[in-house]
């Protein structure tokens, strides 16, 4: 994108036609770009241009509106496949949840961003084959493989989406950064539209009940069943075509929430050693340990993601603190399933964790060190983010080892 809005700063319809391709890449990439830029007529009127926000809500053309609704259909009828065919419940929605939603988002960026043939069948094959893989695998109710690659396939299928999105630019690692943005931005919208169907789902069925017609059945397996795929396709929608609704809100909402989550885990820690339980013999435990690593994780990315290059000196420390309290996390995490490797052997689960255990901790050493050399004033966080993107292949290549070689390895138990 930079590249593009600098190729055509002396031509207005090209600059036009980059800012209604991608808006929010767009107002990011030319805020960053104005300083050098500042004197020319054409980038003196985007400036005040971008700086302008509209009250109102853009909706976008008629056929952008057509898309999201064939696309809320489609996700719904994929919803409601159990109910259609002879499909049991306990067999289609662990292995295909993740096709319910991620393939018609990814549909959208392919058309938005005009993705050439050759990307778009890509996806579309690499789609089909996770389909095809997911569904021939044995049906058991006590297989550890089958129930790792329906947890890690919706993580593959995140990264397809993260492709989609990323468009020609997937080697620029401040579109993988944008990816990770546009994943904070949809969750903060995601759960203002969710608060918003709840409310009209009780106020609905409070309604009728008043007039003696009961029709929790009837709303939960239709209109229920449609809303909840919808509100991830709306949400997207709504935060392309009007970056500004969110665009403010989720940076404050990381640097609202890492402090708190900071100082949450040196408590929590604390009483961990107050309370006697260790990850070493309880196994229950240990996955939950392992579930908070993963949010912190999360909250780290989006906020280092968020940042943009402009985190102020107190924000990068809480960050580095975060950032150091989480390694302990991890470290206690990781031996303790070494612990456990070692006095029980080697199962597909404890494999799959170590894996991504071990991962992370890498990633997040390099993310420390980072922030600290950013603190120290000597490299910018700009490197931080660096570290985050360089370590999303990497990622998704164990993603794809857990999800297709763990079944074979170990006999699809």
């Amino acid at each position: 994108m930079k590249e593009k809005i600098l190729s055509g700063i002396n031509d207005p319809q090209q600059l036009e036609k980059l800012y209604r391709s991608n808006k929010t890449p767009f107002k990011r990439e030319f805020s960053n770009l104005y300083p050098e830029l500042k004197g020319n007529a054409l980038a003196d009127f985007w400036h005040e241009r971008l700086r302008y926000e509209s009250d109102e809500v853009a909706w976008g053309t008629i056929n952008d509106l057509l898309f999201v609704a064939i696309a809320v259909l489609i996700a719904g009828f994929l919803v409601k496949i159990p109910a259609i065919l002879p499909v049991p419940e306990e067999f289609y929605y662990p292995r295909n949840a993740g096709f319910i939603v991620f393939p018609v988002l990814a549909a959208y960026f392919a058309w938005k961003n005009k993705l050439s043939l050759q990307t778009t069948g890509f996806i579309s094959i690499a789609i089909l084959v996770c389909v095809f893989y997911i569904n021939s695998l044995p049906a058991s109710t006590t297989s550890d493989t089958l129930l790792l690659a329906c947890i890690h396939l919706p993580l593959l299928l995140w990264v397809l989406l993260g492709i989609s999105y990323a468009g020609d630019e997937l080697n620029n690692y401040k579109k993988r950064l944008d990816y990770l943005r546009f994943n904070g931005d949809l969750i903060v919208m995601s759960a203002v539209l969710g608060l918003a169907g709840v409310l009209m789902t009780g106020i609905t069925i409070a309604l009728f009940s008043l007039i003696s017609l009961q029709i929790e059945e009837f709303y939960g397996e239709y209109v229920v069943a449609f809303g909840l795929p919808a509100v991830p396709i709306v949400g997207t929608y709504l935060t392309q075509t009007n970056p500004q609704l969110v665009n403010k809100v989720s940076p404050i909402v990381a640097k609202i929430f890492s402090p708190l989550v900071l100082v949450m885990l040196i408590i929590y820690l604390a009483a961990i050693v107050y309370s006697g339980k260790d990850p070493y013999n309880d196994r229950e435990f240990l996955l939950l340990f392992n579930v908070l690593l993963i949010g912190v994780m999360a909250l780290i990315f989006f906020s280092i993601a968020e940042s943009s290059g402009k985190t102020r000196n107190s924000d990068v420390w809480v960050l580095f603190l975060l950032s150091l309290v989480t390694v302990i996390v991890n470290g206690i995490a990781l031996s303790a399933i070494i612990f456990r490797i070692t006095e029980f052997g080697i199962t597909p689960n404890r494999l799959a964790v170590l894996g991504g255990n071990f991962l992370m901790l890498l990633n997040l050493l390099l993310i420390t060190f980072r922030l600290f050399q950013s603190f120290r004033k000597k490299a910018d966080v700009a490197e931080a983010e660096h570290s985050i993107a360089l370590f999303l292949p990497v990622y998704t290549l164990w993603t794809v080892v857990v999800v297709f070689v763990f079944p074979l390895v170990f006999g699809f138990k």
